[in-house]
C-alpha cells in the first residue's frame, strides 16, 4: 500500500491546481470549469483521506509468496485473513453497481487508490488547463463553427499537451467514410454490434427490398438468411431522464458485403421524433449527421457499459479476493498488481459526473441521474457484470463476431487483432505464474483460499457469474480475464481513445445541440452540433480521463507483470514469464507505432490508422 507521505504527495499536487493563476477559463466559454473540478477532486481525495483512522490495522506482507498448503505458518496466515475479514467490509454502492469497500481497510484502500490517481492525473490537469486557456483564446479561428471544417479547425495548433500527436491518422479526413463509420464497431466501440442469427434472430425494421439491394445487391431478408446482417440497438436510451441537449435512439444495420468482404452500414433508424430511418441513398448531409446519431448514442452506450463491464466487475471480484486470501498468496500479490488504483473511480465518478448539473447533465442528451441508473442496469441485467459468459472470446463467438457458424467470417476485426495479442501473452504469462505454485489440478481444488474467493464471489459478493475454480484452467481464466478487463477491455473505450478517435470532432459529439430533424434533407450538418462552450466542455472532460503522461514509463501495459518486489517474492518462472511478456509487448508497441495506410488508404482494413491498444503508451491498470 502507498505510505501515507505518498497519499499526501498525490493530494499536494492535485490541490496545487487552486493556487494557478491566470489560467482558469472563462465561465463564459466553458462551463466545465477545470479550476472548479480540481477543487471538486481535491474535496473527494481530503475527505477519504482524513476519514482513515489512525489505528488502521496492518495488513502488509514482505516475505516470499506461497500457495496455503505450503505455508509453515498456518495460524499466522488464517489470523492475517481473519484481520481482513473483519476491517474489509461490503458497503453500499458508490456511483451505482455492486457493492463498494468500507471498514477501516476498506477505507485505506480507497485512500491509497486516491492518492495514486491523484499522482496520475497531475500531469493531465495541468495540460488541460493549458491547452483549454489557448484554445479558448482562438476562438476566433473556429469561425462560430458554422461548417464542419471549422470544427476541423479546433485541432490546428491545440491539444499539444493532453493530445500530443493530434487525433488518429484519417479521423480528421476521412470521416464521412462509410468504411470508418462502420469500422468503429469494429474498432475503438465493439461492444454493441452482433451479427443477427438465421432462423433465430428478429428484424427490428424493415428496408424496401429495393433501396437494400441498390446499396448491398442482396434484401434485408436475404443478408439475413446468409448471416451477413448485424445490428446495433440503442432503442433503451428512448425512455431516458433527459437533460439540455439532444440525442436520437438509433438502431441501425450492418451487413459485409458480398463482392468486397467490406463491414458496412446498412440503415439507420432514429426511433424518435418522426422515426426516420436513413441509408446512404440519402443526401450527403441527411446520411452524414444519421451517422452522427448512431454515434451519440453509441457514445453513451460505450461509457456506462464501460463502467459497468470493466471497473464494477473486477472492483467487486477483487473485494472477494482481498477478504478470503491472505497477503502471503501469491495470486493475492498478481490481483494487487492488477488492481491499482481500482477503487479510486467510483467516488470520482459520483463526484464530477453524476451529481445534478456535473459534466454528464452538462455535455450528453441525458441527466447524470440517467448515467448512473443505466450502468447499474447494464451490470446488473443488461450482461456487462457478468464473469464467465463475459470473458474475451466467449463474448466476442456469443455476438456472432469470431467463430460464427453462419455467414461470413469477418475480413478485419481490429480490437480482436490487436486485443488478442496483449490477451493471449497475458494469458501464457498468468499460465506459467499458476503452473509455477500448482503442480495439479487437485492442487487447486485444495487450496482452501482459492476455493474461499470463489465461494465469497457466488456468495456474500453476489458476482455475477464468477466461475468455480477446481483446476489450473479456471485459475488461469479468471486471472487473465481480471487482466483483459483493466488493459484491453477498458483502454479500448475509453482512456486515451476518447480523444484520439471516439469523441473526435466534428463526427463523435456526446449530443446533439437541437433536436433530431422530423423530415429530410437537412442543409447543414453542422447546424446541430455542439456549439464552443460545450465543445471546450467535451475537451476538458476527455483530456482529464486520457493518460498520455503515461506513455515512455513503467506505469504502461508493457510493464503490466514488471513488479520488481513483487517478483523478487515470487518464484524464477514466473520473473521469467513477465520478461518474456514485457519483450512481446514491446515488439507489439513497435508494430502498432509503424502502423501506415496501405496502397488502399486503409490500416487493418480501416480509413484511419488504430492505436488505442499501444502497450507502451497505455497503463497496465484500469486508470480512469
Amino acid at each position: 500500500m502507498f505510505a501515507a507521505q505518498v497519499i499526501k504527495a498525490g493530494l499536494a499536487l492535485v490541490l496545487s491546481f487552486g493556487a494557478v493563476e491566470g489560467l482558469a477559463l472563462p465561465q463564459a466559454t466553458q462551463p466545465l470549469n477545470l479550476t472548479q473540478l480540481a477543487a471538486l477532486l481535491q474535496a473527494t481525495i481530503q475527505t477519504v483521506i482524513e476519514s482513515v483512522p489512525a489505528n488502521t490495522p496492518n495488513i502488509t506482507f514482505t516475505g516470499q509468496y506461497q500457495i496455503p498448503q505450503h505455508d509453515h505458518q498456518p495460524l499466522l496466515r488464517a489470523q492475517g485473513i481473519t484481520l481482513k475479514r473483519t476491517n474489509f467490509l461490503y458497503g453500499p454502492p458508490i456511483a451505482g453497481g455492486p457493492a463498494f469497500p468500507t471498514g477501516v481497510i476498506g477505507i485505506e484502500k480507497l485512500a491509497n487508490d486516491l492518492g495514486a490517481f491523484g499522482i496520475d492525473i497531475t500531469p493531465q490537469f495541468q495540460g488541460a488547463l493549458i491547452d483549454d486557456t489557448v484554445a479558448a483564446a482562438q476562438y476566433q479561428q473556429y469561425d462560430n463553427l458554422m461548417t464542419l471544417d471549422d470544427y476541423v479547425k479546433l485541432y490546428t495548433n491545440n491539444w499539444v499537451h493532453v493530445l500530443p500527436h493530434g487525433p488518429d491518422p484519417g479521423v480528421l479526413t476521412n470521416y464521412t467514410d462509410d468504411l470508418f463509420f462502420s469500422m468503429e464497431r469494429l474498432s475503438n466501440s465493439p461492444y454493441a454490434v452482433k451479427r443477427l442469427r438465421p432462423h433465430y434472430d428478429t428484424l427490428s425494421f424493415n428496408i424496401d427490398d429495393k433501396i437494400a439491394k441498390k446499396i448491398a445487391g442482396k434484401s434485408l431478408n436475404q443478408l439475413f438468411a446468409e448471416g451477413r446482417l448485424f445490428y446495433a440497438d440503442y432503442r433503451d436510451q428512448a425512455a431516458l431522464p433527459k437533460s439540455a441537449q439532444y440525442g436520437a435512439a438509433c438502431d441501425g444495420y450492418f451487413y459485409i458485403d458480398r463482392h468486397s468482404g467490406d463491414f458496412l452500414p446498412l440503415a439507420i433508424r432514429t426511433n424518435v421524433g418522426s422515426n426516420l430511418i436513413y441509408t446512404r441513398l440519402d443526401t450527403a448531409n441527411d446520411w452524414l449527421l444519421a451517422k452522427i446519431m448512431l454515434n451519440v448514442n453509441d457514445f453513451w452506450f460505450s461509457q456506462w457499459n464501460h463502467l459497468a463491464q470493466t471497473h464494477e466487475v473486477v472492483q467487486i471480484a477483487y473485494m472477494a479476493a482481498i477478504r478470503t486470501l491472505s497477503e502471503a498468496h501469491p495470486v493475492m500479490a498478481m490481483l494487487n498488481r492488477l488492481m491499482h488504483e481500482v477503487f479510486a473511480i467510483q467516488p470520482v465518478a459520483e463526484a464530477i459526473l453524476f451529481q445534478p448539473g456535473a459534466t454528464v447533465d452538462q455535455l450528453f442528451p441525458f441527466t447524470g441521474q440517467s448515467a448512473q441508473d443505466y450502468t447499474t442496469k447494464r451490470y446488473k441485467t443488461g450482461g456487462a457484470g457478468a464473469v464467465e459468459s463475459q470473458y474475451f472470446k466467449s463474448e466476442l463467438r456469443a455476438r456472432g463476431l469470431i467463430d460464427s457458424p453462419y455467414g461470413p467470417a469477418l475480413k478485419h476485426f481490429p480490437f480482436y487483432e490487436d486485443a488478442s495479442i496483449i490477451h493471449d501473452a497475458a494469458e501464457k504469462a498468468l499460465r506459467a505464474f499458476v503452473e509455477s505454485y500448482y503442480s495439479s489440478d487437485s492442487a487447486v481444488a485444495h487450496d482452501q483460499e482459492i476455493q474461499a474467493w470463489a465461494k465469497e464471489a457466488q456468495g456474500p459478493a453476489a458476482v455475477i457469474d464468477f466461475p468455480s475454480i477446481s483446476c489450473i484452467d479456471d485459475l488461469v481464466g479468471i486471472l487473465t480475464h481480471m487482466a483483459h478487463l483493466v488493459s484491453t477491455s477498458h483502454h479500448t473505450s475509453n482512456t486515451n481513445e476518447l480523444l484520439d478517435v471516439s469523441s473526435a470532432l466534428p463526427f463523435s459529439p456526446p449530443a446533439l445541440s437541437q433536436a433530431p430533424p422530423t423530415s429530410k434533407n437537412i442543409a447543414n450538418v453542422a447546424d446541430y452540433l455542439p456549439k464552443l462552450d460545450k465543445v471546450l466542455a467535451q475537451f476538458t472532460l476527455a483530456a482529464v480521463f486520457a493518460r498520455s503522461a503515461i506513455a515512455g514509463t513503467e506505469k504502461t501495459l508493457l510493464h503490466m507483470f514488471d513488479d520488481a518486489d513483487m517478483l523478487s517474492r515470487m518464484n524464477s518462472k514466473t520473473a521469467k514469464a513477465a520478461a518474456t511478456f514485457q519483450s512481446e509487448m514491446q515488439a507489439f508497441s513497435e508494430e502498432v507505432r509503424g502502423r501506415q495506410f496501405g496502397a488502399d488508404g486503409l490500416s487493418q482494413g480501416m480509413p484511419f490508422i488504430w492505436r488505442a491498444l499501444d502497450p507502451n503508451v497505455v497503463p497496465y491498470y484500469i486508470a480512469t
